[in-house]
């Protein structure tokens, strides 16, 4: 059949007992196959002069593969053609030995389909910023441990930090670091690991290579700086700062939520009657986040804004805030906590939590964390079960452990 290749339509295009094919009516060779699976892939067909008709797989759809992206990328290919160039066999040629930039462009192309479109795009920026400018000429065969080593330390000695302005309202800070360079390692084994499962290479040299060791940065507020800021966001208030922003430092104290999960959220995951939030998506997948008194009375009373699907509107129409951070760097030095980031009020909700007695597994509950080990920096502050444990172990083996009164 042949259609304009659109979202709407790659999304209503039903799944068959055969390979279905849908032809682009703006961009000839331009196609979508599906699979009896479900697997929609964007493709291009071409024949060079004295050829018979090939076809190129250009990527899955999804994530980074859209209908506008794979469109342009047909555009791309079929200017090779015009010149007599076979994309396929670049592509091979490409496949036998590429280049670290190569594989990275090949791993965002087919090694992602899986992945969430947020960690897509951190991969992506490392990817931009790091790996590329650092590794990106090195032959994939000849990349050993002392080239990363050497990209590690780079990274956290700042080599690729830059501060650029990327559209009208838009800027890149990029920082180096110890951080840093362990992030962009992690993508790069990830990269790496790619290569090994498409048989470009055997073994993986980021194993073995030391990572940078990382201060715990959990910043928990007391009491005493909890009024202080709750004093520093009245004063803000009054003063007519962004009341959406205002909102969302509000809730991401009173929630224990990150603070895309309270930015992205939607207006169709609030659930007032029920006293919940219940996110289609967020660092550990769908989950549902209940809500006090508190933070039910701020979503009830903020103003929704007409097409507009987000809680925490911005000023550009049916799109959320974006520059939450500069609203907060002026409330934090009003309250006096320079030293506290947005994400610290997520830990400084579980530890209100824990110094109110609240066990370790309610608490990892309450965040939506998957795992025990990352509630455990909160056991110090809590009533923890495995101390209660050990207390009452230690107790009874002291009692055996003492002499045994005579009887009378």
């Amino acid at each position: 059949m042949q259609k304009k290749i659109t979202k709407r339509n790659v999304d209503a295009t039903e799944v068959e007992a055969r390979d279905v094919f849908v032809w682009d009516t703006e961009v000839k060779g331009f196609g979508l196959k599906v699979t009896p699976k479900g697997r929609k892939v964007y493709l291009l067909q071409y024949r060079l002069p004295g050829t018979s008709t090939r076809r190129y797989t250009i990527g899955v759809h999804g994530a980074p593969w859209t209908p506008d992206g794979a469109r342009n990328e047909a555009i791309t290919l079929l200017s090779q053609v015009l010149r007599g160039e076979d994309p396929a066999e670049a592509r091979q040629a490409i496949r036998a030995d590429p280049t670290i930039a190569q594989l990275c462009d090949l791993y965002l192309a087919e090694g992602v389909a899986t992945k969430k479109a947020s960690t897509v795009s951190a991969d992506r920026a490392r990817i931009e910023r790091h790996l590329k400018p650092l590794l990106g000429r090195k032959q994939l065969r000849s990349l050993a441990r002392a080239d990363i080593s050497r990209f590690l330390s780079d990274v956290s000695a700042g080599k690729t930090a830059v501060d650029e302005r990327t559209r009208k309202r838009g800027r890149a800070i990029v920082r180096g670091g110890p951080v840093a360079a362990n992030r962009a390692l992690a993508t790069l084994s990830a990269i790496l690991a790619f290569a090994n499962e498409r048989g470009l290479r055997a073994d993986n040299p980021v194993r073995g290579v030391k990572k940078f060791k990382e201060g715990k940065r959990a910043r928990f507020l007391s009491n005493e700086e909890i009024a202080r800021l709750g004093e520093a966001l009245r004063e803000a208030e009054s003063r007519g700062v962004n009341s959406y922003a205002i909102a969302a430092i509000r809730l991401l104290i009173l929630t224990g939520c990150r603070k895309n999960e309270v930015l992205a959220l939607r207006w169709e995951e609030v659930d007032l009657s029920s006293g919940a939030l219940r996110l289609s998506d967020s660092k550990t997948g769908a989950k549902q986040v209940l809500l006090g008194a508190p933070a039910r009375a701020i979503l009830a009373e903020l103003p929704r804004q007409f097409a507009n699907p987000y809680v925490i509107c911005g000023r550009t129409p049916a799109e959320h805030l974006v520059g939450l951070q500069k609203v907060w760097v002026g409330v934090r030095a009003k309250a006096g906590l320079c030293d506290v980031r947005l994400h610290d009020l997520r830990h400084s909700f579980a530890s209100v939590a824990a110094r109110s007695g609240e066990s370790l597994l309610i608490i990892g509950k309450v965040l939506g964390h998957s795992t025990a080990a990352a509630t455990s920096r909160y056991a110090h502050l809590s009533n923890d079960p495995i101390r209660v444990a050990v207390e009452k172990t230690a107790s009874e083996v002291g009692d055996m452990l003492r002499p045994a009164r005579k009887a009378k």
